[in-house]
């Protein structure tokens, strides 16, 4: 049976898009206290639909796709400019496509503004009342308020009319960022994007014997399953390993390995090769928050994920992104060492004006890497770093990265990399790596 904080939310799912919910109203729906209506709203907000908007209050908003993840709601607008509703609460819920700026004569801002846009407007209320006219909503800048009449259409057509304090170059540099973060979001790969759904995952209970085990074994040819109690929660893993030498009938449950390492469906897949090379698991339950089952997620699932998203091309750029393409490899003094070279870029620096460490280790990261792929045809995961030093290094200076291999195994690197500029050494530092072959 579901518990009060899964019926809240199933019940917050099945609201109308653009609804307007409030604390005091789903206690009452629902019969719960007014503290466990709050968690559940948070919640359904983390979740991506519902909004909570100052002096508005919280509404239903669409649930977004991966494909469309970009598109920022009127909602969202409102949140990320300060701003406050003027008009048109009930468009909310809706999706931009693109904005405008309105710095032009009248009739050449109309033709670039239609359905689904956004006028970024100073006071101009001719323009606000022609753009709501042909389907957008409007963002007034510098604080200005808007006609009566204009309020009364917007609530009409139901677009939102929204006023913000800041001026039309910073709200357009706000939305800007926002799409953006949006766009590096979406590039990310998390579990529940690559995930064996719970319709599609064979799991046993914690009241099954280990016939029921070797029936699943012989059906599947798979070794290992996630271990469920009545309520689909997950308790355990059991193995080939856990069943070996043991009789049939006896419970699963005092056999399985308890207690073991889960992951939930927002978990970014890099995190997850991690764990699992680390702790060497070969399969992980994916389980929602309150520890039900959802699926699980193999280990040549994420390889394959891993491998997918090194050939696909970077929409929204990373700082590792603007690092990596920073480095050039050249030759160096010896016929097989590698030299990396990098020019320090403002983006690179910190707000004294010197290498950022965070940089630095990106750079050492990328060094290991490349130098490492000579040995290994795979992946690897960062064991551990140690920086022995890093001197102040300004922007416009071009470093040179001496990486050296110390020791290298089957499934482990060990990578010294130095840093120079102008044959002077900034900085040194050591990488312990675990590789992952690409089988």
């Amino acid at each position: 049976m579901a518990t009060k904080h899964e019926q809240i939310l199933q019940y917050i799912d099945e609201l109308p898009i653009g609804e307007k919910i409030s604390v005091r109203q789903i206690a009452k729906a629902l019969n719960v206290s007014e503290g466990t209506a709050y968690r559940a709203i948070k919640d359904a907000e983390n979740k991506g639909y519902v909004s909570t908007i100052e002096r508005v209050g919280t509404i239903r908003i669409e649930r977004k796709k991966k494909e469309n993840i970009e598109k920022l709601t009127f909602a969202e607008v409102v949140n990320i400019v300060d701003g406050q509703v003027l008009g048109g609460r009930a468009g909310l819920h809706k999706t931009l496509n693109k904005f405008v700026i309105g710095a032009m004569k009248l009739e050449q801002m109309m033709r670039y503004t239609g359905a689904g846009n956004l006028l970024i407007v100073g006071n101009r209320t001719k323009a606000h009342e022609y753009a709501l006219n042909a389907g957008a909503a409007v963002l007034i800048t510098g604080g200005f308020d808007t006609e009566d009449e204009v309020k009364k259409l917007a609530d009409d057509l139901q677009l939102p009319i929204i006023s913000t304090s800041y001026d039309t170059f910073t709200v357009a540099a706000m939305i800007n960022r926002a799409i953006y973060d949006q766009l590096i979001k979406k590039e990310i790969v998390l579990v529940e994007d690559i995930l064996t759904s719970i319709n599609e995952t064979i799991y046993v209970k914690t009241t099954d014997t280990i016939e029921v085990w070797h029936e699943k074994n012989r059906e599947t040819k798979h070794s290992r399953f996630p271990v469920v109690d009545h309520q689909m929660k997950v308790q355990g893993m059991v193995t080939s390993k856990d069943v070996m030498g043991i009789a049939d009938t006896t419970s699963i449950e005092k056999i399985m390995t308890k207690n073991p390492m889960t992951v939930t469906g927002k978990t970014s897949v890099a995190s997850c090769a991690h764990s699992m090379v680390w702790e060497g698991i070969e399969v992980l339950p994916v389980v929602d928050d309150n520890n039900r089952l959802e699926g699980i997620i193999s280990r040549q699932d994420v390889l394959k994920a891993l491998q997918m998203i090194q050939r696909q091309p970077q929409v929204g750029e990373t700082i590792d992104d603007i690092v990596t393409n920073q480095l050039v490899v050249t030759k160096g003094k010896t016929k097989n060492e590698d030299v990396l070279r990098c020019e320090v870029s403002p983006q690179m620096t910190n707000s004294i004006g010197t290498i950022s460490y965070g940089v630095f280790t990106t750079i050492v990261t990328e060094a290991a890497n490349g130098v490492l792929r000579g040995y290994k045809k795979g992946d690897l995961v960062v064991e551990n770093m140690t920086i022995y030093f890093l001197k102040p290094v300004q922007m416009d200076s071009v470093l040179e990265i001496y990486p050296k291999v110390l020791e290298v195994g089957r499934k482990f690197g060990k990578v010294d990399v130095e840093v120079y500029n102008e044959n002077v050494l900034v900085g040194k530092a050591m990488m312990m790596c675990q590789l992952i072959d690409r089988h």
